[in-house]
């Protein structure tokens, strides 16, 4: 049977100071009414019923995820003791789900993605399984035909096509880490490049077998914690396993090594809201280049992005190119050339008295 598994233990650290320790990005609102974890759980509809989908976050986010998530059992959210990137993440989750299911098929995703439309994704998740179901030693992993030379993806190189019903899949060549400006530009020009989403299908055993392989110590520990699992030894074990575990990334751990792997290209629309530019690709923009998001009156204002808290009036007056983030007890004014040392923000926040403020 499928099992999706849902990575949520990201910070959001580019959000801030909407996104914070308490409250990252996964569960606010991006776009329409629901969470981008309440979104990314509903988008599987019937492929997967609650009781095979698993949450894998940090501690201090389980309660507010339950909250959010009230059909998923409460068993099923997992929060991690520490952080260790995403392979031990996944290989713990193989190990749950086989011990239901030993012949289970897994479906990996991240949190905090857009996609749409929904009943084509869930086709394409289903044609990927049946790739999966084929030939069981196979790794599927989706592609995004990339539309200008990010620097901010990984990116996957396809190989040689493959005969797929319903699908254009391909063997991969390679996988490349985030290029720079000029390669990232040769990667889009050579059309033989995807963006690396960060979705996988595979069988639980298969990753396993990769991670025994490659990975054994991380293994080892990862077998204690399942085998405690749901026993009174349970929370104990748990700590002191995860804690051990050097961390390491899906990719490092097992995809740079695997024989089968295979890349679907992805035929629905994705995005990663990786940062508040990412909010004009999804609320669109006025005749000056503005996204507006709450309450707000631009006048002689271009190219600002401006969120604000529901009964809150943002005005900006001769603004060009801004960023403008108003909440409760925070607010931003950062200039778009600059987002990405929101996260230095951030950091400084850490180290300082105005950590109430993370």
């Amino acid at each position: 049977m499928l099992h999706a598994i849902v990575m949520a233990g990201g910070s959001g650290t580019r959000f801030w100071p909407a996104s914070r320790n308490a409250q990252p990005k996964q569960l606010l609102r991006m776009t329409g009414e629901a969470s981008m974890i309440q979104a990314t759980c509903s988008r599987m509809g019937d492929l997967v019923s609650p009781e095979r989908l698993y949450i894998f976050t940090a501690q201090h986010l389980v309660e507010p995820i339950a909250e959010q998530l009230p059909q998923i059992p409460a068993n099923s959210i997992v929060g991690e003791p520490y952080k260790r990137d995403t392979a031990p993440c996944i290989g713990l989750a193989a190990l749950l789900v086989q011990k239901n299911d030993p012949d289970a098929t897994m479906v990996v995703m991240p949190s905090d993605h857009v996609i749409s439309p929904e009943s084509v994704y869930r086709e394409a998740i289903q044609a990927a399984a049946n790739l999966v179901e084929a030939d069981p030693e196979t790794i599927v992993t989706f592609g995004i035909t990339p539309t200008y030379a990010a620097e901010t993806f990984g990116y996957i190189e396809r190989g040689k096509p493959l005969d797929a019903t319903g699908i254009k899949a391909f063997e991969v060549a390679r996988f490349r880490e985030k290029p720079k400006g000029e390669v990232a530009q040769e990667y889009f020009d050579s059309g033989n490049f995807y963006w690396n989403a960060g979705i996988f299908i595979w069988k639980a055993k298969t990753f396993l077998d990769a991670l025994k392989q490659h990975e054994p110590e991380m293994l080892g520990h990862l077998q204690k914690i399942a085998d405690a699992w749901g026993t009174p030894q349970q929370a104990e074990v748990f700590d002191q396993e995860f804690e051990a575990i050097k961390g390491k990334s899906i990719d490092y751990a097992v995809m740079e090594h695997h024989e089968k792997i295979v890349v679907v290209e992805a035929p629905f629309n994705w995005d990663d809201v990786g940062n508040w530019q990412s909010m004009a690709r999804l609320h669109g923009q006025d005749e000056a280049g503005n996204t507006h998001l709450g309450e707000v009156l631009a006048i002689d204002s271009n190219g600002c992005i401006v969120r604000g808290e529901d009964g809150h009036l943002i005005v900006t007056l001769g603004t060009d190119e801004l960023i403008i983030v108003h909440t409760p007890d925070a607010t931003l004014v950062a200039d778009k050339s600059r987002e990405e040392d929101i996260r230095e923000v951030v950091k400084k926040l850490q180290s300082g008295e105005l950590r109430r403020y993370l």
